[in-house]
C-alpha cells in the first residue's frame, strides 16, 4: 500500500512510480504540499480521500503497465466518495452526477448495462490512470486544495508519462482537461477531447463522444488489449 507520511515527507508507491517520480517528492512544490495538509490535519480538517488512498491511482495501476489516462479535476469532497482515483466512488456509495452521465454514454457507445457500482478500481488495474489533477481536498470544500502544489506534481506526472512511454491515450473531458494539452507530445501519443461528463455540460458534447469504443480501437491498433468496461460490485 501507499502512504504519504507527512511528518517525514515519505512517499511509497509502486516501485515503477517510484523510480520515475522520485526527484518530485525532494522540490519545494512537493514540501508545500505536506506542510499545508499538515498544517490542517493540526487544525482538525477533514482531508479526503484518506492517506492510505491519496496515491490510490498510481498504486493501482503502475507507470509499466499504463494505457489510458483520464484526467480528472479534484477529489468528490463528501463522506466515503473520494478513494484516490478520478471519477470513482467505492462500491456502496451512490454514484455522482458525472459518473451517472459516464455511465450513460458507455450505454449508448458501446451498449453497456448501467452499473449497480460506480468503483472503476477495475479499469484502473487494466491500465487506465484514473488521474486527479488535485489529490486531496477539505471536506465539502470543492477545489479547496487547487493552489497548494498538486498541480505542479500532477502536471509534471502528466510530461513524464508523455515523455517516457509512447502511445498512451490520453482522454480530457472539459476545459480543465483540456488545459493539460500543453504537457502531451501529440506525435507520440493520442489525444481524446470532449465536454464534462456535468450535468451542466454533458449536452454540449459529452454525449456522443464515444471515447470508450475510441479507446479500444486505438488499443487494438497499438497492438494491445482493449479495455473490458464491465463493473461488477464486490460481495
Amino acid at each position: 500500500m501507499m502512504v504519504l507520511v507527512f511528518c517525514t515527507m515519505d512517499v511509497k508507491l509502486e516501485v515503477s512510480w517510484k523510480k520515475i517520480l522520485e526527484s518530485e517528492f525532494n522540490k519545494s512544490y512537493f514540501k508545500q504540499i505536506v506542510n499545508h495538509i499538515k498544517s490542517e490535519i493540526a487544525t482538525k480538517e477533514t482531508i479526503y480521500p484518506a492517506g492510505k488512498h491519496i496515491f490510490n491511482a498510481f498504486n493501482t495501476t503502475p507507470f509499466d503497465t499504463l494505457k489510458v489516462v483520464i484526467i480528472g479535476q479534484d477529489p468528490y469532497h463528501g463522506i466515503g466518495q473520494a478513494h484516490g482515483l478520478s471519477f470513482s466512488v467505492p462500491d456502496g456509495i451512490k454514484p455522482p452526477p458525472s459518473l451517472v452521465n459516464i455511465f450513460k454514454e458507455l450505454k449508448t457507445d458501446i451498449g453497456m448495462p448501467i452499473p449497480t457500482t460506480g468503483n472503476l478500481t477495475p479499469w484502473a488495474e487494466q491500465g487506465v490512470f484514473l488521474l486527479n489533477a488535485i489529490l486531496t481536498v477539505r471536506a465539502n470544500e470543492p477545489a479547496s486544495h487547487a493552489k497548494i502544489g498538486w498541480m505542479d506534481f500532477t502536471n509534471a506526472v502528466i510530461q513524464k508519462i508523455s515523455e517516457n512511454k509512447q502511445g498512451i491515450v490520453f482522454v480530457l473531458w472539459g476545459k480543465f482537461a483540456h488545459e493539460k494539452q500543453i504537457f502531451i507530445d501529440a506525435t507520440k501519443h493520442y489525444i481524446l477531447k470532449a465536454a464534462h461528463p456535468s450535468p451542466f455540460s454533458a449536452d454540449k458534447g459529452f454525449f456522443g463522444c464515444k471515447h470508450f469504443s475510441k479507446i479500444n480501437e486505438i488499443l487494438m491498433k497499438e497492438g494491445q488489449t482493449p479495455i473490458d468496461w464491465k463493473l461488477i460490485m464486490d460481495n
